[in-house]
């Protein structure tokens, strides 16, 4: 193999594959920091929290359990052996809060413990626990309607075989996906495989504009996502006191292989009207909510309403830390109203996350108050904008009502006040605050290095900022810390007392997300970034469902546009099972591509079927399959199509984020 030929096959991979390594080992992912114990501040705070507030589980968590018919214990396995799901990791959770953890928080998370086989109404039953979401299942007339599948194959094919060891073994007479995100289809092929959906023409229900965004929304980005979702979900912590205790709306996220199936009902009218194996379900549309696309549904025979994930017992994000759009709060208001005036009589609601809310005047209420919620964070945000604040000044003065924050399902377990409001200012007014300052100000690392040397040092710098510590301070702590670390990222002392403040800070954190991001923050710190970024091969089932033009459009996200800077080059990539057609061409550093082919002659040619290509991409081929596979062919001039993928940049996906 010629050193042209083998750069070739190594760019190639690498540019498809993102240069994507294994998953963090279990050992990696349980690496403990040097975690302390609560501050005298911090237990000073989680006492009040606890005064504040009526704790005590009560009726949440009567309906947490009721229903309950019975509980997993084990592990959920890949094929390889790699624990997907541990039933027993939060065993530990009972009784009262430790001081390291929030108590309201701690409180969330007991109640987030249920898990098990629950009857929901007659002919409804959820499994909960799997996973982070619910899978839910309806009786029909010949066997089980599923609505949403997990986020993968192993814990969704966990969950029915669960469900049909108590309940029956019927088959799945139709599959429902509530919304786009993965966790809430991303297990379809663990509930039915698509030949059998093909056969027996199974109706997989789903709104408008679902294939399009559960397909599209993380490969642009998804590497960035992936290493940010790491962060927000606490993947790298230890299940403990010191670490991860829950995610907001479940208790973790199962990391497992990820598929799809194509809808062949689409919900594409505001309201319309389904019957799946008998069974009446009345569909109602509620897009650009939480999610891009998304829909809730009635079932009157059963008088039972299915609210996706429009209304939850948690604060929801109008902004995810692990990055994506924001949300339109006024629109995700008006679904919930819209609800409340759809719910044909139903005496149970039940979503895909949590547990269910029985009685029609209860469920009316509960709605009424997320409704008002994301209304009011809206509506007090505008007016914080319209007299002149910014999103930090807003977000830092808004306390929601006392009639809403009473209610812990309002609270901020998952999303939170803060962050909400900086959402709609971002949704209306983006991120630039007026500021003349801010209109060009310096990057962060030139910044932090002025700062530091204004403070008269690193050393004086950490002084004043272990003062603030002593004070439990730590927010201003961690604000002169991260000037410090970001000078000197080297700077040991400076590492380590903003772990300890980022602790505290995570210990006191209301929002699993946001204790999730300090602890895994502190992590990083002492122990660096992981050594491997994510793989994409546990997304080839879905990815086998993505267009190529997606693709195109991440490889062009990955041009190294300096480098490209004056570069033609024109490259012809086909596809020889599907008869796909692209060509590629960069022009002033940009990398376009066109359906059909380039007009004129190509520099290179790269001949590939579409499954070798996709195996290029999540990093299952190599060059030595690139070029010895009977699936490949490369015509013209080989340094050409060398030097085209040397222009895309490798992303392995482990970047530092607190220690730049």
């Amino acid at each position: 193999m010629g050193p042209i030929r083998t750069a070739l096959a190594a760019t190639l991979a690498c540019a498809l594959a993102a240069c994507a390594g294994a998953p963090a080992s279990r050992t990696e992912a349980a690496a403990a920091s040097a975690a302390g114990a609560a501050s005298p501040a911090t237990l000073q705070r989680q006492a009040g929290v606890a005064r504040a507030y009526d704790l005590r589980p009560g009726a949440d968590a009567d309906d947490a359990r009721r229903g309950f018919i019975a509980a997993p214990s084990g592990q959920i396995r890949a094929a390889d052996g790699r624990v997907v799901w541990d039933f027993d990791a939060f065993a530990a959770q009972k009784g009262e809060a430790p001081a390291t953890v929030n108590p309201s928080l701690w409180r969330q998370a007991l109640l987030n413990n249920s898990v098990g086989l629950f009857k929901v109404t007659d002919g409804i039953w959820q499994v909960r626990g799997f996973d982070l979401a619910n899978l839910t299942l309806i009786e029909g007339r010949t066997g089980w309607i599923v609505v949403d599948t997990l986020t993968t194959r192993e814990t969704a094919a966990a969950a029915m075989a669960f469900a049909r060891q108590h309940l029956g073994n019927k088959p799945v007479s139709a599959v429902v996906f509530t919304h786009s995100h993965v966790d809430h289809f991303g297990g379809a092929l663990g509930v039915i495989p698509a030949e059998e959906v093909k056969a027996r023409q199974v109706p997989v229900v789903a709104p408008v504009g679902f294939m399009e965004e559960a397909t599209s929304e993380n490969l642009l980005v998804g590497t960035a996502m992936g290493r940010r979702a790491a962060y927000m979900y606490g993947n790298l912590l230890p299940r403990n006191a010191l670490g991860t205790v829950d995610t907001g709306l479940g208790k973790a996220v199962a990391l497992g292989r990820i598929g799809i199936l194509a809808p062949t009902l689409l919900v594409d009218k505001p309201t319309q009207e389904i019957v799946l194996d008998g069974v009446r379900f009345v569909f109602h549309n509620a897009p650009n909510s939480e999610a891009p696309a998304e829909l809730v549904f009635s079932v009157p025979e059963k008088k039972a309403f299915g609210a996706a994930e429009l209304a939850s017992h948690t604060l929801h994000n109008l902004y995810t830390l692990r990055g994506a759009k924001v949300r339109d709060a006024l629109a995700w208001s008006g679904y919930i109203d819209g609800a409340i005036g759809q719910l044909d009589g139903a005496e149970v609601l039940f979503g895909q996350h949590h547990w269910p809310v029985w009685g029609n005047a209860h469920i009316v209420t509960y709605l009424e108050a997320q409704r008002d919620t994301y209304r009011y964070l809206h509506d007090q945000t505008v007016r914080g904008i319209n007299a002149g604040l910014t999103a930090p000044e807003i977000a830092e003065t808004i306390r929601l009502p006392k009639s809403l924050d009473a209610q812990l399902s309002l609270h901020g377990y998952y999303g939170t006040v803060k962050h909400n409001v900086r959402a709609i200012y971002q949704y209306y007014m983006g991120w630039f605050d007026a500021n003349p300052a801010n209109l060009d100000p310096l990057p962060p690392v030139e910044g932090a290095k002025k700062y530091v040397e204004l403070a008269g040092g690193a050393d004086a710098a950490i002084r004043v900022a272990q003062q603030a510590y002593d004070q439990g301070d730590y927010r201003w702590a961690a604000e002169l810390l991260k000037q410090v670390v970001l000078a000197d990222s080297g700077n040991r002392a400076a590492r380590e007392l903003q772990a300890r403040a980022f602790e505290q800070l995570g210990y006191q954190a209301e929002s699993a997300p946001w204790r999730n991001f300090y602890l895994t923050g502190a992590l990083e710190l002492r122990n660096g970034p992981p050594q491997r970024g994510l793989t994409r091969s546990v997304l080839m089932d879905m990815l086998q469902h993505t267009p190529t033009e997606r693709f195109l459009e991440a490889m062009a996200g990955a041009l190294d546009g300096p480098k490209a800077d004056g570069v033609k080059l024109r490259i012809d990539l086909r596809m020889s099972d599907t008869g796909e057609r692209y060509g590629l061409w960069i022009d002033n550093a940009v990398l376009h591509h066109r359906r059909g082919g380039l007009e004129g002659p190509a520099d290179a040619t790269l001949t590939l079927t579409r499954p070798f290509f996709l195996r290029l991409m999540t990093g299952q081929a190599g060059p030595a399959e690139l070029l010895t596979s009977k699936e490949t062919r490369i015509d013209g001039s080989l340094l050409a199509l060398q030097r085209f993928f040397g222009l895309i940049e490798r992303a392995p996906g482990n970047f530092p984020i607190v220690t730049r």
